[in-house]
């Protein structure tokens, strides 16, 4: 048993790898051949899209594998002796939530087959999409696994993948029933630590079924946005951030800038919040894992307290949410249907304006407190560039393919990609072409987890669409909010309160839809409600009770939860006047597209 589990995740780590792999490499040849005047690789747009939705399923049944799906979790303030009951029941309800959509994406491919669509090269559409039901079901299994360490909690555990077969057998429900019983349940799960795919999809497919609707309505919608053609390029520049960290780049760029800013006041602050906004592209998580073991040891040595260092850290791991290429800025354009090009514009000044606050601080805490600061000198600086100048290239690099013209936001996220790895290969004496696997494989997994929230989420969503949600609420904001200024007040209150339980992802998915066509009707434009959102989004990462940040923090530097609370409150009140700034002065979103002619 433990010899065919073995071979079972050597299989799909192998094939993660190289689907991941072939998905870098694919369009750059696609460009390359084009810049030259070829045919280009038949297909390689088509097969790259439907990569990405093998990268999501191998990514999300090894992040099964490990326990790592994103979840809202208070279950931190139970007992201890509660835990393995709290574990029993969430496995249950993702076994049966991941058995459910297996049924519906089966049904799915199904229909593919006998309509006889192709993808390419005379490869039928169905065989790219047989990863779904195959991956769906390889959740459910490895959930139910790990639900305990005894054998007869796992069976307990296994039952839930019986629910859809008695969701078959039982009759249309009549009334609301099922959903005023079955979604409270749902949430309480979540709190108790449901992982976020479980918690959308047993609510979606709830709706569904209620409705009357074929269980794979949730696998389609799945389908129609995780084989989008801008899609692909979130995994490949997540990739690219993770060959950077592996690359030993961050310590190189950090000396880059400890040696252009430390000698200002506060110095070494504006080093972090400036370092972690340009890194901050690899993964707001990343950049405090990655950097924060780095920066906290420099910050304490310069004499900033300790409760000051670890907040500066936290907050600067995502301030360079609104700069390219940010993933969730490309999701939300994907989504919200605006040019991913004019969101990156609209976002320069807000996004620097929140990096400049939190130098500020730092400035006046430098100076206050009598900080250290380096002596500026030139060799220094001119050695710690020349030692970077391949990663500082990376940049104008990514710009250039995301503004250029020159290919798509996928070619440049390929292109980014092939990059890093050329130039960590070349200049790092850690890295080595060997690593690449094992690189590959961590980014998998966490990207995997990432995209089954955004493809679960987009089926629960439809339903909202279908069920005529964003048209009930839009009527009731015009009937009950007659001024744009309590209405923007009221659109980051909750906001922010979806930052306190939800990652940006999902919540991008879930809450564009509603709030897109209410913010219209009070003359705001989607680029500049794209920017608010995701500004609040910055925010969300370190907003209390599981903001991402406060997580990775407390992981990284080994501090209790209330410890980095207390840490980031300063720094979250300060961004928080950055959030008003961007929502009540349009121009500062507005003016740069003005300049730029977009």
């Amino acid at each position: 048993m433990k010899r065919a589990v073995a071979a079972l995740g050597a299989s799909e780590a192998a094939l993660a790898v190289a689907a991941i792999a072939i998905m870098s490499l694919l369009p750059v040849a696609e460009l390359l051949s084009r810049q030259l005047g070829l045919s280009g690789v038949p297909g390689s747009s088509v097969f790259v899209q439907h990569l990405t939705l093998w990268v999501a399923l191998l990514g999300a049944t090894m992040a099964a594998g490990s326990d790592r799906f994103l979840s809202v979790s208070a279950n931190t303030f139970l007992p201890e002796k509660w835990m393995p009951q709290v574990k029993l029941a969430t496995s249950f309800v993702s076994a049966a939530v991941a058995l459910c959509l297996s049924w519906g994406s089966l049904q799915f491919v199904l229909e593919t087959r006998q309509g006889g669509d192709m993808l390419a090269m005379g490869i039928p559409k169905w065989v790219a999409q047989a990863i779904m039901p195959a991956g769906f079901l390889l959740i459910a299994a490895r959930v139910a696994w790990r639900a305990s360490g005894l054998a007869k909690w796992r069976v307990v555990a296994a039952l839930g993948l019986l629910v859809p077969v008695a969701l078959a057998l039982a009759p249309a429900p009549q009334g609301n029933t099922c959903l005023w019983v079955g979604i409270p349940l749902i949430v309480v799960c979540s709190l108790l630590g449901l992982p976020i795919f479980a918690t959308l999809g047993a609510i979606g497919l709830l709706l569904f079924w209620n409705d009357g609707m074929p269980v794979a309505g949730v696998p389609v919608q799945t389908y129609s946005l995780v084989a989008s053609p801008v899609l692909p390029s979130l995994p490949l520049f997540t990739l690219a951030g993770y060959l950077l960290v592996e690359g030993g780049a961050s310590a190189r760029l950090l000396r880059v800038y400890s040696a252009l800013f430390g000698w200002l006041p506060g110095g070494l602050a504006i080093t972090t919040a400036v370092a972690c906004a340009i890194f901050t592209f690899a993964g707001s998580g990343l950049t405090i894992v990655s950097m924060g073991g780095l920066l906290l040891p420099m910050l304490l040595e310069a004499r900033y307290g300790e409760r000051f260092s670890i907040g500066l850290i936290n907050a600067s791991g995502s301030l360079g949410l609104l700069f390219p290429p940010s993933v969730p800025v490309i999701l939300y354009g994907m989504y919200a249907m605006v040019p991913i090009s004019t969101l990156f514009y609209a976002g320069l000044v807000p996004g620097m304006l929140m990096v400049a606050m939190v130098c500020a601080w730092g400035v006046f805490r430098g100076v206050r407190d009598g900080t250290a600061r380096s002596r500026f000198s030139l060799a220094e600086a001119r050695g710690a560039i020349w030692a970077a100048k391949w990663e500082l290239l990376l940049p104008a690099i990514v710009l250039v393919g995301i503004f250029g013209g020159f290919g798509t936001l996928t070619e440049a996220g390929a292109i980014t990609v092939v990059y890093t790895f050329l130039v960590e290969w070349m200049v790092s004496p850690t890295f080595s072409p060997r690593h690449f696997g094992r690189v590959a494989i961590e980014c998998v997994t966490v990207i995997g987890g990432v995209l089954l929230i955004v493809g679960v989420a987009v089926g629960f969503t439809n339903y909202l669409v279908m069920a005529h949600v964003p048209e009930l609420m839009k009527q009731w904001v015009l009937t009950n909010i007659h001024s744009k200024i309590v209405f923007l007040l009221l659109l980051n209150v909750v906001l922010l309160l979806k930052g306190s339980f939800m990652d940006v992802f999902s919540a991008i998915i879930v809450m564009v839809p509603l709030l897109k066509p209410i913010a219209e009707t009070f003359g705001i434009d989607p680029v500049q409600l794209g920017i608010i959102f995701l500004a609040n989004g910055e925010l969300g990462y370190l907003t209390p009770p599981v903001g991402m940040n406060l997580c990775y923090a407390a992981y990284r530097f080994q501090r209790p939860m209330t410890a980095v609370y207390r840490a980031t409150l300063p720094f979250y009140l300060i961004l928080l006047i950055g959030v008003l700034l961007i929502a009540y002065v349009p121009a500062l979103t507005m003016w740069p597209l003005k300049l730029f002619g977009e």
